[in-house]
């Protein structure tokens, strides 16, 4: 299973994303849990995942984010901003792979 935590500014604008990955992750034949969240919640909601990716409108997090997730091992970064605009769900899906290391 291939867990997937993506962060915004209140959890809204990344849902769209969350179901075209799962779209996308259904295609690959790719068993994934993935779900969105407020960036406020990353500290309690990054036990246990794989990768981590904040909405490129909270980029600026990141160093804050690397802290949090860095000590338990998980991948972070901020997802493309252009496969973001353009809600591409299998091209973040295939970054969130690679920074996975799979």
């Amino acid at each position: 299973m291939f867990v997937v935590r993506l962060f915004c500014a209140a959890g809204m604008s990344t849902s769209l994303m969350v179901n075209k990955m799962k779209e996308a992750a259904k295609e690959m034949g790719l068993e994934a849990d993935i779900e969105a969240s407020a960036e406020a919640n990353m500290a309690k909601e990054t036990d246990g995942i794989d990768v981590a990716l904040l909405g490129p409108q909270v980029r600026y997090k990141l160093a804050e984010a690397k802290k949090i997730c860095g000590p338990k091992n998980v991948a972070v970064d901020v997802i493309p901003m252009m496969d973001y605009g353009t809600m591409n769900g299998k091209k973040v899906l295939e970054f969130a792979l690679k920074l996975a290391g799979k």
